[in-house]
């Protein structure tokens, strides 16, 4: 077992909490954290579990973890903001917004496959070097001319690597703005970014 969830909870969301203790209770994961804020109010704050494979150090609140992934949910969230306005429809092919992306097949891939894995682009082709992912415009341009691995919209797979490139080329077109200017600009920078005291974390 993995002991009582830890931390503080709205009433509100007394459903997450328990919701949170089975999930724990399953032993299949060591342990996690969950945090909610709403309106610049902390809603839920938990946390339970342990932090070594022996199961004998538990997580605490200040248990420090690797996350993976977390740039797609800003990546996502700075297009669904343009879906929002009616600047970028989901439905739409890519090529309404990146012409060049339509090179080998690629003409009928829609937004909405970029954002749910389905586009068949999940990664760049061979040849590929670690280095060609640190410029911007070589890996778009790859992504662009390279042939999708399967059918857009028939299938998924996890885009782990290549997926803001693919979403964040399509918030650069409608912007006119890099996502890291964009971001900060409109999400990170109304929302007061990061407080000094966890920048260290």
């Amino acid at each position: 077992m993995a002991g009582s969830v830890q931390g503080d909870c709205d009433s509100a969301f007394a459903p997450v909490k328990d919701l949170f203790q089975k999930f724990l209770d399953t032993d299949e994961k060591l342990g996690a954290f969950i945090v909610v804020n709403i309106d610049g109010r902390t809603a839920l704050d938990l946390w339970g579990g342990h932090r070594d494979q022996a199961r004998t150090s538990p997580w605490t609140h200040g248990t420090l973890t690797n996350v993976w992934s977390t740039t797609k949910c800003v990546t996502n969230l700075a297009a669904m903001m343009f879906a929002d306005r009616c600047q970028l429809n989901l439905f739409a092919p890519v090529t309404t917004y990146w012409p060049e992306f339509a090179a080998n097949g690629k003409q009928n891939i829609q937004v909405r496959h970029l954002l749910s894995h389905s586009s068949g682009v999940s990664g760049w082709e061979a040849p590929s070097q670690l280095r060609d992912m640190f410029d911007l415009k070589t890996s778009t341009e790859k992504l662009a001319t390279q042939k999708p691995w399967w059918e857009p919209g028939t299938a998924s797979d996890y885009h782990a690597r290549n997926q803001a490139y693919l979403v964040g080329e399509l918030v650069r077109r409608v912007s006119r703005k890099s996502l890291t200017q964009f971001v900060a600009e409109k999400i990170a920078g109304p929302l007061g970014g990061l407080p000094n005291r966890r920048v260290g974390k």
